[in-house]
C-alpha cells in the first residue's frame, strides 16, 4: 500500500554511542531538516544537537511514555510533518523504544525511513575474536521471569551469542553464564567508542575473577562463543 501523500515522513535515525564523531552526514541532513525530534532522553540528544548546531524541537519518547506519546506523533505525521526517532545512542529499536511507532506508521501507511549508522554489538562482535559470520543477538536476559528458561535456551545455541547488560548487574549474569553454558570463551566490551573503551577476553570464569576485584561503570556488550563453534581465540586475562 502507498503512503499518504500528505503524509510526513518518520526518520529512524543512528546516533554515536559514545564519540559524538560517529555520525554520518546523512544523519545531521536528517536531523536538520526534519520538524520535530523525538528522543528517548532530551537532555542526551540536546549534547549532540548542540555539537553540531542544530536547532530544533524536541520532545521526550521513552519506554514509560511511547503508550500515550505515539499517538500524538502518528497525528503529527498525519498532518504532514517530518519527524526523527533517536534513541539514548545507537540504533533506535535494538533494546530502545521504536517498534511501536514504527508498527503504528505502517498502519497508517506513514513512510518509515531508517538512517543506518551506530550500534554498540556490531563493534562489539567484530572485535571480539569470536565467529562473525553467524550469530545471535539476545539484548537485554530477563531479569526475573523467564531468565533461567532463556539462559537453557542458550546452552545448546551454536551461533556466537550477543548480549547486552547494565554494571549493576553483570556479575550475577557472568555467573549464570559460567553455570548454564559452561566455562566458555567470552569478550565483555565496555563504553565503546568513548574514552575508557575497554574489551576483555578469556573465559567466562577468568573475565568473572577481572570484574569482581573492579569497580564496575559503563554499559556492556557480552559476546560468548555458541556450542559448537571452534576458533583461535585471545585470551587477556588468562584461563
Amino acid at each position: 500500500m502507498g503512503e499518504h501523500s500528505s503524509s510526513g515522513t518518520l526518520y529512524i535515525v543512528s546516533t554515536p554511542i559514545g564519540n559524538l564523531e560517529d555520525i554520518t552526514f546523512r544523519a545531521i541532513d536528517i536531523l536538520s531538516r526534519v520538524d520535530l525530534i523525538a528522543a528517548e532522553d532530551t537532555r542526551k540528544t540536546k549534547i549532540l544537537l548542540d555539537h553540531y548546531q542544530i536547532r530544533k524541537a524536541l520532545v521526550s519518547y521513552f519506554s514509560y511514555n511511547e503508550a500515550r506519546r505515539t499517538p500524538e506523533l502518528i497525528a503529527k505525521l498525519k498532518s504532514g510533518l517530518s519527524i526523527a526517532l533517536v534513541s539514548d545512542a545507537g540504533t533506535p529499536g535494538i533494546s530502545d523504544p521504536a517498534f511501536r511507532i514504527i508498527r503504528a506508521a505502517l498502519d497508517e501507511n506513514i513512510s518509515v525511513v531508517s538512517i543506518p549508522g551506530p550500534t554498540a554489538f556490531l563493534p562489539a562482535l567484530i572485535v571480539s575474536g569470536l565467529p562473525a559470520d553467524r550469530f545471535v543477538f539476545e539484548g537485554f536476559l530477563p531479569v526475573k521471569k523467564g531468565r533461567k528458561t532463556k539462559l537453557e535456551q542458550l546452552r545448546n545455541e551454536d551461533r556466537t551469542m550477543i548480549l547486552y547488560e547494565s554494571p549493576h548487574r553483570l556479575l550475577r549474569t557472568l555467573n549464570d553464564l559460567l553455570e548454564f553454558l559452561g566455562d566458555r570463551e567470552i569478550s565483555v566490551s565496555r563504553e565503546l567508542t568513548k574514552h575508557f573503551e575497554e574489551v576483555i577476553r578469556g573465559r567466562i570464569s577468568s573475565v568473572l575473577s577481572f570484574f569482581s576485584q573492579k569497580s564496575i561503570r559503563g554499559e556492556f556488550v557480552l559476546v560468548v562463543r555458541g556450542l559448537s563453534s571452534t576458533n583461535s581465540f585471545v585470551d587477556d586475562v588468562g584461563s
